[in-house]
Parts: structure tokens; C-alpha cells; sequence
């Protein structure tokens, strides 16, 4: 063998290897994402619950409908109703 060629055996090992970073990075991928779409269905219901929390009963201070939970404020005396 001359000096800076490659065996059959070293061409075929390469490609396997090659062969198994791309599978584990494809199956990382898929992990990753399916991380994200859980992330992001916990923070919209988060989102949701807080900004119900966050909203007025009957009686408390608003300043339009959407700062009461039964979006209707009365704006003349700046209550929830």
C-alpha cells in the first residue's frame, strides 16, 4: 500500500461511522423538537391561566373590558361588573 491511500476496510469503517452520527443526529432532532412542541404547550397554558388570574372580579378597579374577567367594565366609574 502506498503512502496516503485509504484500505477497502478503513473506506468501509468511515462510512459506518458516518453512517451513526447521522442517525443519532437525525434522533436528536427529532428529541429536540418534540421537547420544544412540549415547552411550548406548557407556557400557553400558563399564559392562560395567568391572564385569567390577572383579570378583575365584579366591583374591582378596570379601565376597559379586557382588564375584567367578565370582559365588561363599566368605564364611567371604572369597575368590573
Amino acid at each position: 500500500m502506498v503512502k496516503g491511500q485509504l484500505s477497502a476496510e478503513m473506506l468501509i469503517l468511515i462510512t459506518v461511522v458516518l453512517a451513526i452520527v447521522a442517525i443519532a443526529a437525525t434522533q436528536l432532532m427529532k428529541s429536540a423538537q418534540g421537547a420544544g412542541e412540549q415547552v411550548e404547550q406548557q407556557s400557553n397554558l400558563l399564559y392562560e391561566r395567568t391572564s385569567g388570574a390577572m383579570k378583575g372580579a365584579d366591583g374591582e378597579f378596570c379601565i376597559s373590558n379586557t382588564d375584567c374577567q367578565s370582559d365588561n367594565c363599566d368605564t364611567s366609574n371604572n369597575e368590573c361588573r
